[in-house]
């Protein structure tokens, strides 16, 4: 059994170098409902566990022959003996089993149980595809900067080469210093040239969130109407000795009819019973997926309220810094973050967002200050306001003043401070 499910054993991997470019609800669908899917599938296609997914009951066809007949056809009950009253009194021993008038009375038929590993497989790939195109139009930029930083907080006993062990390494304090520069150079480029990041990414959550309506209703089509309430009526109907949704849809005894020509050329109808034995375990894959994918639904919509709220606030400095240490715990300078988040658009404080989720408290202020160079607060534009009101008194032309670099008018504190960090 460990043998088959191996083909999941790679998601369920920690791997120390994997960088974080979505969220946990986003995880819930590309990667455990992708997991639950695929063992799902593997379940109903393993026969050596279960024994054969039909046995027919025949005196006069071969067992093969009515198995296979049976099987790639369809089975079905007589909708007059699903009865609770007649269960009970013994008139019947199985729901839906029992004598009844061809072509006068109605049945229900069972076809799916043919279908199921195919839409478990199908639904299991449904969930992977907003992950693939987030990946695609993300395109590793975020692990391209962050890759090897994991442990740079101890970079700065490293002063000259860096250390590798096993598979996690150390980089040192120089190369450590390049790679937050990298980091702030990519950033600006960032902010100037390329908003569809935040877009994509919110695209591709609008996309879960479809995708998951769309398999509860291709699930509730498929089982013929009955998954929409399943859950509630397995909980109200389940424990009781009476018959229940699952014993109606996930039937354990059906009937079938096998037609053949007999010595003189009549045609003979057999009619056989058939024990379905794959759903006992159909019918506990469908109660799962209906608790799961409730929890999934609620879960998916608080999701896109987070993300509504990141789009309606994230120019708010408090939410901001909430939101960042959420993503992961550390102090940040309230003035720096402050002059950064003032010319960020949503896009960009989304790329930041998932920068702090991948990067330590130590190289995250680092760039967090190099960035805010970029960006004067206030005090800093008041102090260029007043340079370009009084050039006479700066020793400042207008030449001069077309080119400033906002760190050449830095105040010898802030320096003094930049380089205490980087120290």
């Amino acid at each position: 059994m460990l043998h088959a499910f191996s083909a999941v054993s790679p998601y369920l991997k920690f791997n120390p170098k994997r960088v974080t470019i979505d969220n946990t609800i986003f995880k819930l669908h590309y990667r455990w409902t992708f997991i639950i899917l695929i063992v799902a599938t593997i379940l109903v296609c393993s026969r050596q566990y279960f024994g054969e997914h039909i046995k027919c009951i025949s005196d006069t066809v071969p067992v093969h022959v009515i198995n296979t007949y049976c099987f790639f056809t369809s089975t079905f009950t007589v909708v007059r003996h699903l009865n609770n009253t007649a269960l009970s009194n013994g008139a019947i021993f199985q729901p839906g089993i029992g004598p009844y008038e061809i072509y006068e009375e109605p049945i229900k038929r069972h076809a799916y149980y043919q279908w199921v590993p195919f839409l478990l497989f199908g639904q299991a790939l449904c969930f992977y595809i907003p992950h693939f195109l987030w990946k695609t139009w993300e395109g590793g930029r975020i692990k391209a900067l962050v890759y090897g930083l994991k442990m740079v907080s101890l970079s700065k006993y490293l002063k000259e080469q860096s250390l590798k062990y096993g598979r996690l390494s150390m980089p040192c304090l120089e190369e450590t210093e390049y790679r937050i520069k990298d980091i702030r150079r990519s950033m600006i480029e960032r902010m100037r040239l390329n908003n569809s990041w935040g877009a994509h990414m919110v695209f591709a959550e609008l996309l879960n969130l479809l995708n998951l309506v769309l398999q509860i209703y291709w699930t509730n089509l498929f089982l013929g109407g009955a998954f929409y309430g399943l859950g509630p009526k397995v909980c109200a109907e389940r424990w009781t000795e009476q018959m229940d949704a699952l014993d109606i849809v996930f039937p354990k005894v059906t009937k079938c009819h096998f037609h053949k020509y007999g010595s003189s050329g009549s045609l003979q109808m057999h009619d056989t019973l058939c024990v379905m034995a794959l759903n006992i375990i159909n019918e506990k894959i469908y109660t799962i997926l209906w608790f799961w994918y409730a929890f999934l639904f609620l879960f998916t919509l608080l999701g896109l309220v987070w993300r509504a709220s990141t789009f309606l606030f994230y120019k708010n400095i408090k939410f901001t810094r909430i939101s960042f240490y959420w993503a992961k715990p550390g102090k940040m300078d309230d003035h720096e973050l402050t002059a950064v988040i003032k010319k960020c658009n949503f896009s960009n404080w989304t790329y930041l967002f998932f920068l702090r989720s991948n990067l330590s408290e130590f190289v995250f202020n680092k760039v967090i200050y190099h960035l805010s160079s970029e960006f004067p607060s206030e005090q800093r534009e008041n102090v260029i306001n007043t340079a370009k009101l009084s050039p006479k008194d700066n020793d400042l032309g207008p030449s001069r003043l077309q080119t400033l670099r906002v760190d050449e008018i830095s105040s010898p504190l802030l320096e003094e401070k930049g380089n205490n960090k980087l120290e």
